[in-house]
C-alpha cells in the first residue's frame, strides 16, 4: 500500500472492491474519473477487486474490457454472479451436474469451468442456471420454466430488475426472472447480489479482512456489503441518489458516501452526527420541520463545492433516519440541492 504521508479513505482497507455497471462504466464508456481513481489504486498497490450482478460476460472479457478503458485489471480480480451460480450448483447437486443455461456466454463458462455438463431442454437438466443475456428470447424463458416444472434445481445469477445502458435503465436479469416465475410455482435460488456470496468469494481470493464495498445501489451493493459484514459505500455517480438514499431502510444504508471514486484518494468523508432536532456533518446543517428536512441558515447552498454538498446529503440522511416512523422528505429548497448534487456527480464534476 502506497506511503501518502496522510491518511487517506483507502488507506483503512486491505481490498477495494467495486461494482462495475454505474460505478467504473455505463455500457461501453467509463463513468467520469474512475479511470484514473482505478488506475491510482491499481499503481499504488492496493488490493482491487470487481464483483458483477451483470453475468453475460466472462472475467476475461470484463478485464479486457476494463484494460481497453485503462484500467489494469486481471481476469481473477473479476468475480460474477455466473461463478457464484455455478458454485451453488455444486453445493446443492455435486460437480459434473447437467445444468440448462439460460443466458450470455459468461453463464455457460461458469458452468463448464466449475466442470457442469451444458445440456439442452430435451436432455433432463437437473439444473437451470438463468443469467442475462442480450440475445435471451422467449423460447429460452419457456425452456427453463419447463425444465423448473420439471423438477429442476432453479439458479438465478441475480434478480436486478433493471440494467444500466448508454439509453438509460433497460431490463435486467430480474425481469427475465421474473417472467419464468410468473410460469412456475417455485422461486429461484439467488447467487449474487445482495446474497453475500460474491463479496465473501473475493475478499476470500486475496485473504482480505476489511474490504470496501462500492458500489451504486442499495438493493444489492449496498445490501449486499451489510450482508456480508463489510464496510459498504454508496458512490453518486451510478442509479441510486438522494431520494433512494433518504428512504432506504437499515438492511441498506451505506456506511460511507462517496461523490466520485477520487474520494478513496481523499482524506475520509465528515461523519454526520444526530443533533436535537436534527442533524450536522461539517459545514452542513439539517433540521426535522415535521414530515420536512429543512437545510439549516449557514449550510452549503446553490453551486457549492462538491464535497460540502455532500456533507448535506449526509447530514439528511442522519437526520431522515433518526427518525421513528416515515422518513421525512426535502423540503424543495433541499430537494433541489440534493438533485444538484446528483446531476453533478454524474458528469463529473
Amino acid at each position: 500500500m502506497a506511503d501518502t504521508g496522510r491518511a487517506v479513505l483507502a488507506d483503512a482497507h486491505d481490498l477495494l472492491l467495486f461494482d462495475l455497471d454505474g460505478v467504473v462504466y455505463v455500457g461501453e464508456d467509463a463513468v467520469p474519473g474512475a479511470v484514473d481513481a482505478l488506475a491510482r489504486a491499481h499503481a499504488e498497490g492496493r488490493a482491487t477487486g470487481y464483483a458483477t450482478n451483470n453475468a453475460s460476460r466472462t472475467p476475461q472479457e470484463v478485464s479486457d474490457h476494463l484494460q481497453r478503458l485503462g484500467i489494469p485489471a486481471r481476469p481473477d480480480d473479476v468475480t460474477t454472479s455466473s461463478q457464484a451460480a455455478a458454485q451453488l450448483v455444486t453445493d446443492h447437486l455435486g460437480a459434473g451436474a447437467r445444468v440448462l443455461p439460460v443466458g450470455g456466454p459468461g453463464v455457460r463458462a461458469a458452468l463448464q469451468d466449475a466442470g457442469h455438463e451444458l445440456v439442452g431442454p430435451a436432455e433432463s437438466p437437473a439444473a437451470v442456471v438463468q443469467g442475462f443475456g442480450r440475445q435471451v428470447g422467449w423460447t429460452d424463458l419457456a425452456d427453463a420454466a419447463a425444465a423448473v416444472r420439471g423438477g429442476a434445481l432453479w439458479v438465478a445469477t441475480n434478480t436486478d430488475l433493471t440494467l444500466p445502458t448508454e439509453r438509460g435503465p433497460a431490463p435486467g436479469n430480474g425481469s427475465l426472472v421474473g417472467a419464468v416465475r410468473n410460469a412456475v410455482d417455485v422461486d429461484p435460488l439467488v447467487a449474487g447480489k445482495p446474497e453475500p456470496t460474491l463479496f465473501r468469494a473475493a475478499a476470500q481470493r486475496v485473504g482480505a479482512t476489511a474490504p470496501l464495498v462500492v458500489g451504486d445501489r442499495l438493493d444489492t451493493d449496498v445490501a449486499g456489503a451489510v450482508r456480508a459484514g463489510m464496510t459498504g459505500a454508496l458512490v453518486l455517480t451510478g442509479l441510486h441518489g438522494a431520494p433512494q438514499l433518504l428512504a432506504a431502510d437499515e438492511s441498506q444504508r451505506p456506511d460511507i458516501v462517496l461523490t466520485s471514486l477520487a474520494a478513496l484518494h481523499a482524506a475520509p468523508p465528515a461523519t454526520a452526527r444526530l443533533e436535537e432536532g436534527g442533524a450536522v456533518c461539517g459545514g452542513a446543517r439539517v433540521v426535522v420541520d415535521g414530515a420536512l428536512l429543512v437545510a439549516a441558515p449557514g449550510s452549503p447552498g446553490a453551486g457549492a463545492p462538491l464535497e460540502d454538498l455532500a456533507d448535506l446529503l449526509r447530514a439528511a440522511c442522519a437526520a431522515a433516519w433518526g427518525v421513528a416512523g416515515p422518513a421525512p422528505q426535502p423540503d424543495s429548497d433541499l430537494a433541489a440541492l440534493l438533485e444538484e448534487l446528483s446531476t453533478r456527480c454524474r458528469r463529473g464534476e
